[in-house]
């Protein structure tokens, strides 16, 4: 069975390989497009210390891998952080450099965290929740002169924005803004939430879905091998007039490297026969 057009596969799933030869592990799976992983301590195939040499060598292989780009998957520091004026000039060198990478490689849009690691704020939650969507609020200000967008991954169960309720109010914070929500079904089901509650009521917010598995408090399971039900929320997504990609982030531990390839094109598989 093909790969449907759709289903793409994030180069986090191939984290362990260098930038290459993941790309060219997607591409022989039959994937056509990709999200590309810039997360430090997750997945080093854009370097966190970005200069331009390295915008230009990772923009290079990217290219000459002729897969699609849909999103560069980042981090630009805490949002929920507030920063001196070094600090702004150091976190809006680094959006600017990624923002450079994404005209590049034709990337649309770069996604952003819901805020610092853990769940407890920096100052207190409603102020934490403002200060991100100030945050991404000016990260989408700054993007929009090189036609990018910047998508919010709103709900993370490891960050400040670890439910459904502290996603809501960020996403109601970021309302007229033109930051999107990227909905990943194994954020919502290891948090405790009900990924058709997270579509009921923020369907017209999202802008892309990251496909891993996932129990209660593990996020690190092949799609199968956990507790979303992926024909349910898909027939959700897809009643709501969802129109984007699914994207196999397979940061997963109940598979060996050697076992990924197979696991990844399974997961593929899977997830078209429900498009």
């Amino acid at each position: 069975m093909p790969l449907h057009q759709r289903v793409i596969c994030s180069t986090i799933s191939f984290r362990r390989l260098p930038l290459d030869a993941a790309l060219g592990q997607i591409g022989d799976l039959g994937f056509s497009g990709i999200d590309l992983g810039a997360l430090p301590g997750v997945c080093d195939h854009v370097p966190y210390e970005l200069t331009a040499e390295a915008v230009a060598e990772v923009g290079s292989t990217v290219r000459g891998s002729a897969l699609a780009v849909r999103s560069i998957n980042a981090d630009i520091g805490e949002l929920n952080q507030p920063l001196d004026a070094e600090g702004r000039a150091a976190r809006d060198h680094h959006l600017e450099q990624l923002l450079d990478l994404a005209v590049q490689i034709d990337a649309p849009s770069v996604v952003l965290p819901c805020g610092s690691q853990g769940h407890a704020p920096i100052r207190d939650l409603a102020a934490d929740i403002r200060l991100v969507a100030d945050e991404l609020r000016h990260a989408a200000a700054i993007a929009e002169a090189r036609d990018v967008e910047i998508w919010v991954e709103a709900q993370h169960s490891g960050r400040l924005c670890f439910d459904l309720d502290r996603a809501g109010h960020l996403i109601a914070a970021l309302q007229g803004s033109g930051v999107r929500s990227v909905l990943d079904l194994s954020h919502v089901v290891a948090s405790g939430d009900d990924p058709l509650a997270w579509i009921e009521h923020h369907a017209s917010e999202i802008a892309h879905v990251h496909i891993r598995d996932a129990r209660r408090g593990d996020i690190h399971l092949t799609p199968g091998n956990g507790e979303v039900d992926f024909a349910a929320a898909i027939a959700a997504l897809t009643a709501s007039g969802y129109g984007g990609d699914f994207s196999l982030e397979l940061e997963t531990a109940d598979v060996s490297d050697a076992e990924r390839p197979a696991a990844a094109a399974r997961a593929g598989r899977l997830v078209s026969a429900l498009l």
